[in-house]
């Protein structure tokens, strides 16, 4: 086993840690899971499983034992869930979009139309629209991927690639979340988005209950190990909390240790837990980890999270580049995106502080949830970070 103490990327990780604000949840409530009918529940994460295993090509994502870093940062475990290969789009995001709009087709059709009358519309930082895409070729519906002026053209020409219309956008996601809204409320189009707002819920739920799928295949492949701490990638919150929901459910009161992860420059759910409320972020500036570029939380997101979050860490994107080289390098090689470096850095960055990291629960017992969200989605960009010094 490689020395990482000599690893001059996992130094420049651990030396990103002076860039990482740290802070406790102080609205951390543990209770049973609620399995409340408008919320993520054992009924609708089930019917996402049941849905999604059936579909052509499905098989569950590696997880994999990263032991080198467990053994550097002194604790027994650390896994990653590598959704590098899912539906060979590259990202978990395939678990959501396209099950929710084959959802809503479905509904459809029963209706009278059919799947060629039914256009569907989403804003995307790249991942949920090539997921939308996907899921119009399979399902024959039409999409309408809106995108902001920072997404990259690979991204876009993957989705045209599955036939969608792709529209760029001047400005953020939330400048393109915008448009999409207007266009699919003059068009009649229905909007497929991963984001909820007062009186939207029901197609986001839908979608994180398809990313539960990814979860829950990780705690069935750790068998009778149970987490005592997860690393929670947060954009909006989807997939944070359809990684809380699932291990809720299964530990109830005694749920581990969530801890969500965002980009300094797009912070909205550490400064949301910070004022006891949802606070809208304003981005400046865009993170490398694109999938983390969001400035507003979901609605339904808050509510899963405000209290189950033990701690909330935000990361500068300095050891996304030094990561992503890692893991590419190590003996049994990973392919991660940018946003798949989150869990790692935020790890290291804790550890590297020994003051919250006695706080935030970490010793020689702990086993540690990683999330890898993505592969080479920007294969461009990817090959360019892995090869940076």
């Amino acid at each position: 086993m490689a020395d990482m103490t000599q690893n001059a990327d996992i130094a420049s990780a651990v030396a990103a840690a002076r860039d990482a604000r740290i802070i406790a949840n102080p609205a951390h409530n543990p209770a049973p899971f609620p399995d409340d009918e408008g919320s993520l529940n054992s009924r609708n994460m089930q019917a996402a499983m049941d849905e999604i295993t059936g579909w052509d090509a499905y098989a569950p994502t590696p997880l994999v034992s990263l032991s080198d870093l467990a053994a550097f940062c002194g604790v027994k475990a650390v896994y990653y869930k590598d959704e590098s290969t899912r539906f060979g789009l590259g990202s978990f995001k395939a678990l959501g979009g396209a099950y929710a709009a084959s959802q809503l087709v479905a509904k459809k059709i029963a209706d009278g139309f059919s799947a060629a009358d039914v256009t569907v519309a989403t804003a995307t930082d790249g991942n949920h629209g090539r997921s939308v895409s996907w899921g119009a070729q399979r399902a024959g519906y039409n999409a309408k991927i809106y995108i902001h002026e920072h997404v990259s053209e690979e991204r876009a020409e993957a989705m045209r690639a599955y036939g969608a219309e792709v529209t760029r956008i001047a400005g953020n996601y939330e400048a393109s979340l915008a448009a999409c809204k207007a266009d699919a409320e003059a068009n009649g189009w229905d909007i497929v988005s991963d984001t909820s707002w007062e009186g939207y819920l029901d197609i986001p739920r839908t979608i994180m209950a398809g990313y539960t799928v990814m979860t829950n295949e990780a705690l069935d492949q750790m068998g009778d190990t149970m987490p005592t701490h997860a690393f929670l990638p947060v954009g909006v919150g989807g997939l944070a909390s359809a990684v809380a929901a699932p291990l809720w459910q299964r530990m109830g009161a005694d749920l581990c240790n969530l801890i969500s992860v965002e980009s300094t420059m797009s912070s909205c759910f550490l400064d949301s837990i910070a004022a006891g409320e949802p606070t809208l972020v304003d981005i400046a500036e865009e993170t490398l980890m694109a999938g983390l570029s969001c400035g507003e939380i979901s609605a339904l997101a808050w509510d899963i999270l405000r209290t189950t979050l033990t701690h909330c860490v935000a990361i500068s994107d300095d050891a996304v580049a030094p990561l992503m080289r890692w893991l590419h390098q190590r003996d049994q090689s990973i392919e991660a995106g940018e946003c798949s470096t989150s869990g790692i850095a935020a790890l290291l960055q804790a550890h590297a502080q020994p003051d919250k990291w006695r706080e935030m629960g970490f010793d020689e017992n702990a086993v540690v949830l990683l999330i890898g969200t993505e592969g080479a989605t920007d294969r461009a960009l990817y090959e360019q970070l892995i090869a940076a010094e």
